[in-house]
């Protein structure tokens, strides 16, 4: 464990994924005392975090027993109001339901989450609803052209791979259309939609569609705005999901097409809560806490007055991180889950993250591109100040 502060008076929130820092952060905003749990433990993750437990396993994965161990410790700090799960948390979840020494968790609990994350039930449940999916199969396709293979508790893309490959998955044909997100919240029966996003994605390898950022807040037409608010709050009538969700889906032309549904907080309230910075008064992960244990649901947003937009940047080569180059990431207010100095960081690998905002979708993702091409200049200017490069082949 690394203890950035003394833990102050103020209520203490753990948050847990692969990554923490923008729930760490976000909680800080809102005036709570957050506690990181993650791989990373990057430069402002510590700085707004009260504490950080490491709790990494092989490669970029979360090792369960240092996750239980470390929520097991959390839960004795005072004020614990309880702890929230983040991206990469999905293959451990069903061990946590449940637990006598963990803090509580503030989110879905095992029949809400089962009702969207096992696509046996999710799927079926669209149908019954009548709201539209890509063609689904629990069986290898004898042709697995055109289909790709799914892990029911995978995350940011990873999980999907050629459906030729993969164990335990479930198989969805490949659909035309723009990827999408909208993010929710929901509490006893009802939700409040927050906006829709643009999801952005890379070739990773063997990984076709690995996350890598998003935009947003994004105008949709009426009717479509009108078809996913009534798919939404149905499917949280059947379910009961409570706090921040968000649901995937492809827009092609008029047709929608649902692919998951991620049951807890997404990556895209960055984009809504750097728009919104005063709408809810303890933001996002104020309204998620209120939603999951006061069962209290926000006013919608008004119109955005700005546009917002992330994009992770991946390593080009192996290179290790240098004070300079650590300072200077964390001295640009675009940069991100900044890295410590002396990480080694592979090519492939996530670098940070930038988030700009914009008077509109277009110019944000010229910005992003521009500051995406600085942030690439940087890394070569790092590079040739080691002699411990990987390059890329």
């Amino acid at each position: 464990m690394h203890a950035a502060t003394p833990f102050s008076r103020a209520p203490c929130v753990a948050v847990a994924g692969l990554s923490a820092r923008m729930l760490a952060q976000a909680a800080a905003r809102a005036g709570l005392n957050p506690v990181a749990l993650d791989l990373f433990g990057d430069r402002d993750t510590r700085e707004h975090a009260s504490a950080w437990f490491d709790i990494g396993g092989e490669g970029l994965s979360i090792d369960r027993a240092r996750l239980v161990d470390a929520l097991e410790r959390t839960a004795r700090l005072p004020r614990m109001l309880g702890f929230i799960a983040t991206s990469g948390m999905e293959p451990h979840m069903d061990a946590l339901f449940g637990q006598p020494r963990l803090p509580r968790l503030i989110g879905n609990g095992a029949g809400a989450t089962a009702a969207v994350r096992d696509p046996r039930r999710f799927f079926a449940l669209l149908d019954e609803l009548g709201i539209g999916h890509p063609e689904v199969s629990f069986a290898r396709p004898e042709n697995p052209e055109g289909w790709i293979a799914k892990r029911a508790d995978g995350c940011g893309g990873v999980h999907i791979e050629a459906a030729s490959s993969g164990a335990d998955v479930y198989f969805q044909r490949r659909a035309p259309g723009q990827p999408m997100s909208a993010l929710f919240i929901g509490a006893r029966r009802e939700a409040t939609l927050i906006g829709f996003a643009e999801q952005l994605s890379v070739e990773a390898g063997a990984l076709p569609f690995v996350h890598a950022g998003s935009l947003g807040p994004v105008d949709l037409p009426r009717d479509t705005v009108k078809a996913l608010e009534q798919a939404i709050r149905a499917i949280v009538w059947r379910t009961d999901l409570a706090g921040l969700n968000s649901i995937d889906f492809l827009l092609d032309g008029d047709a929608i097409r649902v692919l998951e549904i991620n049951a807890r907080p997404s990556s895209t309230m960055t984009l809504y809560d750097a728009v919104w910075p005063a709408v809810w008064p303890c933001g996002l992960i104020g309204c998620h806490i209120d939603a999951c244990l006061d069962g209290h649901l926000p006013a919608e947003p008004p119109a955005p007055p700005r546009r917002a937009g992330q994009r992770v940047v991946f390593a080009p080569l192996g290179f290790t991180v240098s004070p300079a180059f650590s300072d200077a990431c964390s001295g640009d207010p675009a940069c991100h889950d900044v890295p410590l100095a002396g990480t080694r960081i592979e090519a492939g690998q996530p670098v940070c993250t930038l988030v700009v905002t914009a008077p509109s979708v277009d110019a944000v993702r010229r910005e992003l591109e521009r500051q995406h091409a600085l942030f690439l200049q940087r890394i070569e200017t790092c590079r040739e100040s080691f002699h411990d490069v990987i390059p890329t082949h």
